[in-house]
């Protein structure tokens, strides 16, 4: 099933319509509610089809030149790595759509959805991710995709793999490639992304919003595909590293509840513990953006930090959804104060 023209023209033409003055007064906007939220880095995946060149080099930009947030770039353009590159960006990467989405019927899936006879979307194949990956390998940039339903995570690890054959395992792993979302996966395949070293990007506030009996994920899937879905612990137990996002403005930026959502997955067997929840959305942020030694308390490392006030004297607060999250008091980057209340 092809995508729909029209729905990315109409939205090229909104971007369109939007001024520089606009655009920057919104990038602050959400540089700003980031900081109060405890944050000091921003993954942007931008793309010809979600923003503009423009949009992604303002952002870079002016987390550069301002207080606030670091930003660190994606360009999502299949073959793009002349344009990510010009752009200052860390990767031809982020949402280069290999699939659409679950609500939508159009997650490419390998069996028809339960409530409409179609197996959704499929957008590339596994020869042309694998000349994207190879692309990204031997110019020094991450590759990444977007892959949703098993269909395309399929295809995605396929397309990894070839990579793998023409540029080496050791070289692949070093890139620090990602998965977007990879809401559907099986045990195989989550072996299958242990073992090529690929990050997975993932969203627990997916599994909040849609996941559970009554959930989107039922509705589309039947109950027992929606229990497979965002596999965390499963994939944190292969060793898969694991990178929390907000994915706003699909979900909202909320770091807190992001974890929460992880310890508390409506499938117990996919739950993480609150000090792994907690990694993957710190460190392990900074170690997909290529910082390493960063996000973590120790000695030696940059002052980048927040402050929280919290209501309970154990390390982490008692997790429960929908509960009173810890207040932010201050966020610090290299140093420097970027928020205070």
């Amino acid at each position: 099933m092809p995508r729909a023209p029209w729905h990315d023209a109409v939205r090229t033409a909104a971007y369109g319509m939007i001024t520089p003055d606009q655009r920057r007064a919104a990038q602050r906007t959400v540089r700003a509610r980031a900081a109060a939220h405890g944050i000091a880095l921003l993954h942007e995946l931008a793309g010809p089809e979600l923003s503009s060149a423009d949009d992604l080099r303002d952002a870079i930009e002016l987390g550069r030149t301002e207080p606030g947030p670091q930003i660190v770039g994606y360009w999502g353009e299949l073959g793009g790595t002349a344009r990510a590159r010009e752009l200052g960006a860390l990767g031809a990467a982020g949402d280069i759509f290999v699939d659409g989405t679950i609500g939508s019927h159009t997650a490419c899936l390998r069996r028809v959805y339960a409530d409409l006879d179609t197996r959704g979307s499929g957008y590339l194949s596994a020869a042309q991710i694998r000349d994207h990956v190879v692309a990204c390998a031997q110019a020094g940039l991450q590759a990444g995709f977007h892959a949703i339903g098993d269909g395309a995570v399929e295809a995605v690890l396929a397309g990894f793999e070839a990579a793998a054959e023409q540029v080496g395992h050791a070289v692949l792993r070093a890139g620090r490639h990602r998965i977007e979302h990879l809401e559907m996966t099986d045990p195989p395949m989550v072996a299958r992304v242990a073992a090529l070293g690929v990050y997975a990007s993932v969203q627990p506030a997916f599994d909040a919003a849609w996941g559970g009996p009554d959930g989107m994920y039922v509705q589309r899937l039947g109950r027992d595909r929606a229990a497979t879905m965002n596999p965390f612990g499963a994939l944190a137990a292969l060793g898969v590293p694991l990178v929390f996002g907000s994915d706003t403005p699909v979900t909202p930026i909320d770091p807190w509840g992001t974890i929460a959502a992880a310890v508390h997955h409506h499938n117990p067997a996919y739950r993480l513990s609150a000090d792994a929840a907690f990694a993957a959305h710190t460190v392990a942020g900074w170690r997909a953006a290529g910082r390493d030694g960063v996000g973590e308390l120790v000695a030696g490392a940059p002052a980048t930090f927040a402050i929280w006030q919290v209501d309970s004297d154990h390390r982490l607060p008692e997790l429960v959804p929908g509960g009173r999250w810890p207040v932010c008091r201050g966020t610090v980057r290299d140093g420097i104060t970027i928020y205070r209340p």
